[in-house]
């Protein structure tokens, strides 16, 4: 499995959930510890959990890999570490905060789901 099959699994599983915003970055050519990552944003705390849950179980069902999770909905960014890609669940105020899009600016937008 490639890793970029991984990721638009969790691109489509977010769609389904009614994530915000989502974006998948190519991350190959500017960081060395991952080559993509998926970041999302959810409107509530309940939101934040199910697009975790939904984007994880999906990853499972289909790739049968696990994600090492962190962070908690109260704080507004949880985040799954699939190793080659990872998947950045944020609230709006924290997305609008770390604004990891701009961090990560030198990588490639691959999908945007507005």
């Amino acid at each position: 499995m490639e890793p970029i099959e991984l990721a638009r699994t969790l691109v489509d599983a977010l769609e389904d959930k009614k994530a915000e915003d989502i974006l998948l970055l190519d991350l190959r050519d500017v960081a060395p510890f991952t080559d993509y990552f998926v970041i999302c944003s959810g409107t509530s705390e309940r939101m934040l959990n199910a697009l975790l849950k939904g984007a994880t179980e999906a990853v499972k069902k289909s790739h049968k890999r696990n994600a090492r999770v962190e962070g908690n909905p109260m704080d507004g960014w949880m985040l799954a570490d699939f190793g080659d890609v990872v998947l950045h669940v944020f609230s709006e105020a924290q997305r609008d905060y770390y604004l990891l899009e701009e961090l990560w600016s030198d990588g490639k937008v691959l999908v945007r789901v507005q």
